[in-house]
């Protein structure tokens, strides 16, 4: 017996189709952790049918997320495939352990992001698809733990990328800071002693929080953008790096707007990242 598919039916599974095709999920093998780490990549629309090079964009998820968070949990369905066939480059978003912040830990083997996806994952996506290897074409941007990961990486690592965001990010990893409950506020300290051991959350800062960061940030020509919803737990510690910044007269963005820590906020944060990104982000090899 044939089954008829009807006209919609058959246009909606041939859309789906073409998303598919578009993401490809890979597993990367870390030899400084001695694992595999899943990543989902995200390839503009004709991607198979030329032959072009293109620029990427690492998309970094929060604590004790996941790669694929990105593309199941934004409150517009498949925001990434439409993000990734305006602007015409390649969105990777790694996954990475949980409550990790993307540092290595100076205590654990097991925690060895930074080495990671500098010397590991971004390598493997150079090798395995078409980008563009150069700084001038290459970004990275991230959600909360994301947003610490992608201003800490291109704030120690400024020759592998051109453009930096946060979006409601962990700007200083110091609990105090934060607006949470007492429990999740010790969950969260014992997490970091465990990776880091005992260190200074106070002023001079270390390197193992963003805010500690700021000197690094100054001449390093990076293009910074960074915002927070003013309902997020994290607020004062963005407005804490945003005065960082103003003091030592780094340039860059930023922005308060109404919204609490949620994907309906990162949901709309996430354009103005892409469009800020892709003034600077250099598309000829």
């Amino acid at each position: 017996m044939i089954k008829k598919i009807s006209l919609t039916s058959w246009i909606f599974l041939l859309f789906q189709n073409i998303l598919f095709s578009q993401v490809d999920t890979i597993e990367v093998f870390s030899q400084a952790m001695n694992k595999s780490l899943k990543a989902a990549v995200v390839k503009p629309e004709g991607y198979s049918e030329n032959n072009k090079s293109y620029p990427t964009i690492f998309l970094l998820h929060g604590g004790s997320g996941s790669f694929s968070d990105w593309h199941k949990k934004t409150t517009e369905p498949n925001l990434l495939h439409k993000l990734a066939n305006q602007y015409e480059v390649i969105i990777v978003t790694p996954g990475v352990g949980p409550s990790s912040y993307y540092y290595d830990s100076p205590i654990l083997d097991s925690v060895k992001y930074e080495t990671y996806f500098i010397e590991e994952l971004i390598p493997f996506i150079d090798k395995n698809y078409r980008t563009i290897n150069n700084r001038n074409s290459r970004a990275i941007t991230g959600l909360s733990m994301g947003g610490h990961g992608s201003l800490m990486l291109s704030a120690k690592h400024p020759e592998l990328f051109i453009a930096a965001g946060s979006m409601s990010g962990v700007m200083n990893i110091d609990t105090r800071m934060w607006k949470v409950s007492d429990e999740f506020r010790k969950l969260r300290l014992s997490g970091q002693k465990a990776m880091l051991g005992e260190i200074n959350y106070d002023s001079p800062f270390t390197e193992y929080t963003v805010v500690g960061l700021v000197e690094k940030m100054k001449d390093n020509g990076i293009s910074l953008i960074i915002d927070c919803g003013v309902d997020d737990f994290l607020l004062e510690t963005n407005r804490q790096i945003h005065q960082l910044l103003l003091q030592n007269q780094t340039p860059h963005e930023y922005t308060e707007r109404p919204g609490a820590h949620t994907w309906q906020y990162w949901t709309e944060a996430l354009p103005y990242h892409l469009l800020f990104i892709n003034r600077v982000l250099i598309k000829q090899p």
